[in-house]
């Protein structure tokens, strides 16, 4: 997977973001937040790019493929963590479990990305597996 310059920014902001104070985080909370939902759209729009280029038999076996659904499920709810944890720090003005939020989006970007590269690893490794079946040659 390349790395994507929205996800870089996200990570370098919020591993300077563990350490901020209440006065930073209020001032830098807008920024933060915007950088955040970039680094996701960037990593949504990854992902979309390496679905769309698989045939329909790889989805359909990336689909039933029980450890990528769980690394998919195991992303999406560090995600929701991170949300959860900045909208409770945020709801309790508490500067310690907002820096606690940024390394679990840090985490969970990272979390992401692995995801995202077993998908682009399952697309390499299944075309032989899962390719669209051809028609016979024997013409009858």
């Amino acid at each position: 997977m390349q790395k994507l310059p929205a996800v870089e920014e996200a990570k370098a902001l919020f591993a300077e973001a563990r350490d901020w104070g209440m006065w930073t985080w209020l001032a830098e909370k807008r920024r933060a937040r915007r950088t955040a939902d970039a680094a996701w759209e960037a990593l949504d729009a990854y992902e979309q790019k390496v679905k769309a280029r698989w045939s329909v038999g790889i989805r359909a076996a990336a689909e039933s493929d029980k450890a990528l659904r769980g690394l998919e499920r195991k992303a999406h709810q560090a995600h929701q963590n991170a949300e959860t944890q900045f909208d409770e720090a945020d709801r309790r003005m508490s500067t310690s479990m907002a820096c606690e939020g940024a390394q679990m989006a840090i985490d969970a970007w990272e979390l992401r990305e692995a995801y995202i590269r077993k998908l682009e690893a399952f697309g390499r490794e299944q075309p032989k597996a899962h390719a669209e079946p051809r028609p016979s040659g024997s013409g009858g």
